[in-house]
Order: structure tokens, then sequence, then C-alpha cells
């Protein structure tokens, strides 16, 4: 059984290496620039049924039988189109779109389709590079600094006695803070409320005690944007009133403790700001070990900071985390006037803030648009499709001008030449001059070879006719 499997093994591997060499090799004996039509040649006989190698020789089918004749070189080939070829298809390359040099030489025009190649494969490389380049680009934040202008307003409702209706018997007050973005070039206006994380507006204590004079809104997942914040509140008296905006940063950012702010000069920033100002001062000072580079050595600053002579790199994130306090809120001083002559009733604030830069909505969708891609790849296959037919037919031409130059030598040759391709895919390699005769066939092994090859037969239908009963009894 192992000689068998190791002979099969063998076979397989010679046939799968000459199937190549039918499809794109030159036959032997053929005229220089003549490629024959590929030929699916019939296998010789079945081996003998024990295993092991053949004493025999295989006997050479017809040249010329029906299984071998030549396609008909007026009919081109046709490539399966794109909606036909079967999903198993290998994925096409670049170089199947390259035309052959032969083609080349015989149509000198096709040099503007090459040309055009080259520039597609040096475009595509820029692409590629350009995408690789945004993909980095969006992993950091991308802000621009805008205004943001903040209007503080209010209106007094004075007391009606003849109302009906018990608020309107009472004197009140109704404060608006509302806002907008100046120069705000988006589709889509962004809501007051979305630029903060926390608004806290902080009454007269004395005028309504300890336990109404703060109003105060918080983000949470779930919080609705609005256009603006409205407080209203019971009184006829002139109210001052202290707003805390407190801006949301995106990424985070953290306020120094004063000491390290002062010896690295920077005063609110997110962490990778914070982190990396610490590692340029450390690079500035000489500061990091000669020997163990993991090690800083800690100057009389970082002593006080740290409160330690020597430290890792690694451990500054986990010491940071003592020395950073939310940023400062924005702190505006407003009166609330009831006073009806006063006309001063709004208060105008411009505040800087950060926004997403325009250019990275445009970087995100170019990285996600399909559209140009399904197109492009319809493209690249009717490019292919076309380069296959063109391969066809320059095949189907080198076979009619070989036939018309010399039509008998063209079919010696090419009987010639699948002779040889047969005894190499059966892995039988003698003399094709000599199996021509008819001597060849009437030595002493002949008979013996007809005669197992008929038992072979024989043994295979008795096998196949006790499967049949077998089915059938059971």
């Amino acid at each position: 059984m192992a000689t068998e499997d190791s002979a099969r093994g063998a076979h397989n591997n010679t046939k799968s290496k000459l199937f190549e060499f039918l499809v794109h090799g030159v036959r032997p004996g053929m005229m220089s620039g003549a490629r024959m039509p590929h030929q699916g040649a019939p296998m010789g006989p079945p081996g003998p049924p024990y295993g092991g190698t053949p004493p025999v020789r295989t006997v050479m089918p017809n040249p010329l039988d029906p299984i071998r004749k030549c396609p008909n070189p007026t009919t081109p080939v046709q490539a399966p189109s794109a909606q036909n070829r079967p999903r198993s298809a290998k994925r096409r390359k670049m170089a199947d779109k390259i035309l052959p040099q032969r083609i080349r030489e015989l149509v000198p025009e096709s040099q503007a389709y090459m040309d055009l190649l080259a520039f597609e494969r040096k475009l595509d490389q820029t692409i590629m590079r350009k995408r690789v380049d945004i993909q980095e680009v969006l992993k950091r934040p991308m802000k621009q600094k805008r205004k943001l202008r903040l209007y503080i307003s209010n209106t007094f409702h004075p007391a009606r006695p003849d109302s009906d209706d018990s608020e309107g018997s009472i004197a009140s007050w109704e404060l608006r803070v509302e806002g907008k973005l100046l120069d705000d070039p988006g589709k889509q206006k962004r809501k007051f409320s979305s630029f903060f994380k926390s608004l806290v507006i902080e009454l007269d204590k004395d005028l309504y005690g300890p336990d109404n004079h703060l109003v105060e809104w918080h983000r949470t997942p779930t919080t609705q944007e609005t256009d603006g914040f409205q407080v209203k509140r019971p009184g006829d008296m002139n109210v001052r009133c202290t707003l805390l905006l407190m801006l949301d940063y995106q990424p985070p950012q953290f306020k120094l403790d004063p000491r390290l702010a002062r010896l690295l000069g920077v005063h609110t920033q997110p962490r990778s700001c914070i982190v990396q100002a610490l590692w340029q001062y450390v690079k500035t000072n000489t500061l990091q070990d000669s020997h163990e580079k993991e090690f800083i050595n800690c100057d009389k600053y970082f002593q006080q900071i740290f409160d330690c002579p020597r430290l890792k790199f690694c451990e500054i994130p986990q010491r940071l985390t003592n020395l950073l306090l939310p940023p400062d809120p924005i702190v505006i001083n407003h009166v609330i006037s009831v006073d009806p002559s006063d006309h001063k009733k709004t208060a105008c604030y411009d505040i800087d803030v950060e926004v997403d830069d325009p250019l990275k909505t445009q970087m995100r969708g170019f990285l996600l648009s399909t559209a140009n891609q399904q197109e492009i790849a319809s493209l690249e296959n009717k490019i292919h499709d076309t380069i296959e037919s063109i391969n066809q037919l320059k095949i189907q031409r080198d076979f009619m001008l070989s036939f018309s130059r010399d039509p008998k030598g063209y079919i010696q040759d090419w009987i010639c030449s699948q002779n040889r391709d047969l005894k190499l895919m059966t892995d039988v390699v003698e003399n094709p001059d000599v199996e021509r005769r008819a001597e060849f066939y009437t030595q002493p092994w002949s008979q013996e070879a007809v005669n197992r090859y008929f038992y072979w037969k024989i043994q295979q239908r008795r096998q196949e006719l006790d499967q049949a009963l077998t089915m059938r009894t059971t």
C-alpha cells in the first residue's frame, strides 16, 4: 500500500506540473512564437489492480481521437463575466492585466495601455499611502479654536392684582443663558449645551435661602441637548448671581498642581501633553539614568513634587493622578435687573472653545466610502476579461499562422508534442519514434498487457455488480 500511495503521489505531482506546462509553455518541435491551445489529454489504461509499478507499457490512444481534437480556432473563447464568475475563483492580481510582449510587438498602439497601467500602479501606491496617513492622523485629536458667544438676559414680570392666576399675582423674573458658535461652517449646528459638562447658577443666598439658591445642570449619558437654559424665580428686587460654566473638553483636560505647573510651564492640558512635557523636561535636564535607562534621577524640584530621589518613568502616570485637578470653571458675575427702565438686561461674552476640525469628518467619510471602490472593482473585472480575451485570440492567431505555413509539418509536430505530454502525464518515458512503428506492439509482452488489462476491467465490473446486489438485498 505504501508503494502504491507513493506512486500515486508522484503521479499527481507530475500531472499538476505538466498541466501548467500545457497551459503556459511552448510545445517542443513547434515554430518559434507558436503556442498550442490547451488540450485535455486522456489518460492511458489504468494500472494493475494489485498496486506497484506496472511492468507493461501503456498503449497510446489515437492522436486524432475526438477527445484530442483542437477546438475551432475561429470560435473566440468567451471569458466568464463578473456576474457568472464563481465565488471560488482566485483573486486576480496586477500581473494579470499586463499584455504579453508578443502582443505589444504586433500592436504598437498597446504601449499607451501599458503607460496607463504604470500610472495606475503609481496612483494606487499614492492613494494607499495617503489612506494610511489619514488613519494615523485620525488617531490623534484634531481640534480648532473657535469663539462661542454667550448671551445672558432676563425679563421681569410685575405682579397683577386683578389676575386670576396665582402665578400672575406674584412678581417674578426669568433668566436665560443662551449662545451660539460664531462662523460655524458645519451643516448641523451644535446645541449650546453640548459645549459644557456642567452649569451652576448661584443666586443670592440671603434672598432665596440656603436650600433654594443653587440651580445645577450636569451632563449624563441620557442628557438631551438644548439651545439654552432658563431659570424662573419669584421676586421684585435686583438679584446678584454667579454662573459657573464647566467646558466639556474632548479629550479630557486637567489642571496641574501649581508647583508642577510652574516647573513645566503648563497649566491645563490633556494627560498625553502633560506626560510629553515631563519627558521633555527630563531630556533637557539629563535626568535619565545613563546605566539604567528606565530610571529617572530626580533633581531638587522633582524630589519636592514626587517626594522620592529616584523613580521609574513608568511610575509617572500613576504618580500624576494626585497632581491632576479638574480644570477651572468659567465664572461670570451677573445682576438680574427688575427695573423696567434698565435697557442693559443682556450681557454678551465670548468664550474660546475647541471644536472638531471639519477636515476630520471629510477624512472619515473618505475612508468609509465604498461607492468608488465598487465602481473600480467593476472596471477591474472588465479589464481582466478583456485581457483574457486578447490572450485567447493571440493563441488562436498563432495556431492559424503555424498551420498555414506548413500544415503537414505542423500536424506531425503536434502529434509528437501530444505524445510526449501524454508520456509525462502517465509517468512513462519512451522513445516516441519507436512506439509509432507497428513492430513495437508485436513484442511478447503485448499479449500479457492486453490480458492483464481485460482482467482488471472484469474485476472492476464484478465489484460494481456485487455492490449493486448488496444494495438490492439490503
